[in-house]
């Protein structure tokens, strides 16, 4: 039985992609989980090649996670950069697109690397301490930025790092400036703001 990671539940009427965030609800209904083909394309395989735009902060042998990871698009990118030594959590909150992943894993030789784990409504908790943690595109579908950041900063282990990306044709900086102060009323350190295309991004630790 597969231990609870990660979960919360959106109110927002938005299914914006992020790792797809195939768990976003919208009020009472879950944005279908095979929309995440629309955004996890050749397109967007070129504006956030996984590989090129985490290899700063995931190494070989880390534990990594992905909240919201959609059908996979970050967490293959991290298994390969973790190595055969790591591990990727990919976490979501239909078992759909976690199917996807795992189906998307075999095919790629990186299942032994990739735990898929749903998430759950009141639930944002590792079973082990991770090294990394991607949050792209989603955290603006979150109830409480500072809750989920709160919990998020409760599963880095030490010298952890956790990279947010929102979608800048959707969060305004002013409302990104509201999350980032959420995540500093959760106990998470601003380390640097990278630029992530079409994005708003910032890295934190503890």
């Amino acid at each position: 039985m597969p231990r609870k990671i990660y979960g919360f539940v959106s109110r927002s009427r938005d299914c914006s992609p992020g790792g797809w965030y195939a768990g976003a609800v919208m009020e009472t209904r879950v944005c279908p989980w095979w929309l995440a083909y629309s955004f996890d394309n050749p397109l967007r395989r070129l504006a956030h090649p996984p590989e090129k735009l985490l290899s700063d902060w995931v190494r070989p042998g880390m534990t990594v996670l992905d909240i919201g990871c959609g059908i996979g698009h970050f967490s293959l990118g991290m298994a390969r950069l973790v190595g055969p030594g790591g591990r990727v959590i990919a976490a979501d909150l239909q078992e759909q697109a976690l199917a996807v992943v795992e189906r998307r894993a075999r095919r790629a030789g990186l299942a032994d690397r990739i735990t898929t784990l749903r998430c759950t409504a009141d639930s944002c908790r590792a079973a082990v301490p991770v090294n990394f943690a991607l949050a792209f595109w989603m955290l603006h579908e979150t109830p409480s930025a500072e809750a989920f950041c709160r919990q998020i900063a409760g599963a880095l282990a030490p010298g952890g790092r956790f990279l947010v990306a929102e979608p800048a044709f959707h969060v305004g900086q002013d409302d990104f400036d509201v999350e980032l102060a959420a995540a500093a009323r959760a106990g998470l350190r601003l380390i640097d703001r990278p630029r992530v295309r079409f994005s708003r991004a910032a890295l934190f630790g503890i």
